[in-house]
């Protein structure tokens, strides 16, 4: 069964090979933000003649076509999640310690930012927001 990531793949015209397959397979299964390692660690698991290679070339032709976001936390590796359209809107908080990457969603957030930016004279037409921090450890 094609997981969500390769019919999209599909529908967009991209050539879907069979390590593509397992590398889209590989990326709409992690519930983490695997980098490019833990990609091609997972999925050469599923077909050991992956390359790493490949699946460098596969997350640089995804995040072109922006089926990928990547993500940049500070710890010199790009992680990655799947970009699908119809996906839950959400930020991310970092632990600096961990590299734990928690995802959130407020809706008193996304209110603001809109407010903010109808103040200064503009309309929101895309955004990021990444918070960095420590866990509070119980005194």
């Amino acid at each position: 069964m094609a997981s969500k990531l390769e019919l999209i793949c599909q529908a967009a015209n991209i050539k879907m090979t069979p390590q593509r397959k397992v590398i889209a397979e590989v990326i709409s299964n992690s519930s983490d933000h695997p980098d490019v390692e833990e990609i091609y660690k997972r999925a050469n698991l599923i077909d050991p003649n992956i390359s790493l290679a490949t699946v460098y070339r596969t997350v640089s032709l995804l995040e072109l076509h922006n089926l990928l976001k990547k993500l940049e936390i500070g710890d010199g590796k790009a992680r990655y999640e799947a970009n699908y359209s119809n996906a839950r809107h959400h930020h991310h908080l970092i632990d600096v310690d961990s590299g734990e990457i928690l995802e959130f969603a407020d809706e008193e957030l996304e209110q603001l930012k809109e407010k903010i930016a109808k103040k200064l004279g503009y309309e929101l037409t895309d955004h990021r927001l990444e918070l960095y921090g420590k866990k509070i450890k119980p005194e």
